[in-house]
């Protein structure tokens, strides 16, 4: 990768393009610390509430902490992301989006098109929860940009026109990467936001190794033990790191050989090729719909239940049981997202590879797996090694999403909570994937400037 970067900074126009691609996402964490107005700034530099689910906690380290900053970039890119991951279903169910995804670039377009109001729509809903979350816990008063006496829904209706104003601004910065820059725009504002949240906890955590900042007050046994801790952690972290790589690069080559055709006086065919099936194909997409489907309970509770006034209400007995006994860290949330992994592994393999239609092709350009039968055969041949390789990759995914988390809690303790955020099994995850793409991209467009030189 480091040498793909040097040698993309050798060619004038992949370098300029590197430069416009780093200029956006510069501009996109400026927005993630510009303050929304009328908020009370001693909220959201506290405890933030919202931060307590899993899900949530996953939204606000791919923002970059800006929903606990309370900013202008609060929503981030999670509205986008689950409009795609909405269209990509419905693409399959319904034959209206399956025709224009089939039509090309026009086609493409309108689809990109539906979906920007989709997210809008997700955006809008998103705001009206944390909005009511943050009035119910008096975080938006009159005095932050606001005249005294000024309604709180009033204060409301602004501020969720501006955070929706910044989920239409990231969506824009992200296909502006996308179009004149280098990688998919979207991923890459999710790298950086993670890299960010990341590396504020890493910050605060030798903070607290120095005895400054956060650290100020800590006595000697209390530094050493953060030191150790911290030592301990990071070398988990490298040994998931390394087990992440391992695994996205994996993958079944299925041997394909192609048969002699003679047209004319040509021959045609004749060579060996291959089928690559990835084992974790899926990407983090399980976890995240797992992970999303089983939160949304405790996330709608948190959000329009106040602490305050509620306590002695039904439904907050309800929500403090849920939260007990089958809420975020229980054994009864574990095994669940387990589970839901699993089922959307599957279903989204079927989505992305389709035996049948794959036997299809090859029996039509003359192609054959060594020692499978054309047609039926070699559909159940790559149907079975499909749901292997699907079983292996939705069992690492149910290992990433769960066990380095129990056993960071179990070897660290409470103390390193805020670098378990950080630096989840899921953000690393992410992070690789990004990353491995990224160079791809970059080695894309180098080869391309080769052989536009060797035309010249």
């Amino acid at each position: 990768m480091f040498t793909t970067l040097k040698n993309a900074f050798k060619t004038k126009d992949v370098r300029n393009k590197i430069l416009i691609t780093l200029g956006v996402l510069l501009l996109y964490r400026v927005g993630c610390w510009l303050p929304l107005p009328g908020l009370n700034p001693t909220y959201y530099q506290g405890d933030f509430s919202l931060n307590s689910g899993n899900f949530l906690s996953l939204i606000s380290a791919i923002g970059g902490n800006a929903l606990k900053n309370g900013a202008f970039l609060a929503l981030g890119v999670s509205p986008y992301i689950n409009a795609s991951i909405i269209i990509q279903l419905l693409t399959i169910a319904l034959p209206p989006l399956e025709r224009l995804s089939k039509q090309g670039d026009d086609g493409r377009k309108k689809i990109a098109q539906i979906t920007r109001y989709i997210t809008l729509i997700l955006g809008a809903a998103q705001c009206i929860g944390i909005i009511i979350s943050w009035a119910n816990a008096d975080a938006i008063q009159p005095g932050y940009a606001f005249s005294a006496g000024t309604p709180v829904w009033v204060m409301g209706l602004v501020i969720g026109l501006f955070m929706l104003a910044g989920t239409t601004f990231t969506m824009w910065l992200g296909e502006k990467i996308t179009e004149i820059g280098v990688g998919n725009g979207i991923s890459l504002l999710i790298f950086v936001g993670i890299l960010s949240t990341a590396g504020q906890s890493l910050w605060s955590a030798l903070q607290r190794v120095a005895g400054f900042g956060e650290g100020a007050g800590l006595g000697a046994t209390q530094m050493n033990s953060a030191l150790w801790e911290l030592i301990g952690f990071l070398i988990m972290v490298v040994v998931i790191f390394v087990l992440i790589i391992f695994i996205d690069l994996a993958e079944r080559k299925i041997p394909i050989q192609y048969a002699k055709q003679v047209k004319g006086r040509k021959q045609y065919g004749g060579q060996s090729t291959h089928i690559p099936i990835k084992v974790n194909a899926t990407g983090v997409l399980p976890i995240i719909f797992a992970t999303a489907l089983v939160s949304f309970p405790q996330m709608l509770f948190s959000m329009f239940i106040n602490d305050k006034t509620d306590k002695t209400k039904g439904w907050f007995k309800f929500y403090d049981w849920w939260t007990t006994y089958i809420g975020t860290g229980t054994w009864v949330y574990s095994i669940v997202v387990a589970l839901l992994i699993f089922g959307f592994s599957y279903f989204y393999a079927q989505i992305q590879f389709n035996p049948e239609e794959v036997s299809r092709n090859l029996q039509q350009y003359g192609g054959l797996i060594p020692g499978i039968r054309q047609g039926k055969p070699t559909a159940e041949y790559l149907g079975k090694i499909s749901k292997r390789l699907t079983f292996f990759g939705a069992l690492f995914l149910a290992f990433i999403a769960l066990i380095p988390t129990i056993l960071f809690k179990a070897i660290l303790g409470n103390q390193t909570m805020n670098l378990i955020n950080a630096f989840s099994a899921t953000g690393l995850l992410i992070v690789v994937s990004v990353a491995l793409e990224f160079d791809k991209q970059l080695e894309s467009l180098l080869m391309m400037k080769h052989y536009k030189g060797f035309l010249k």
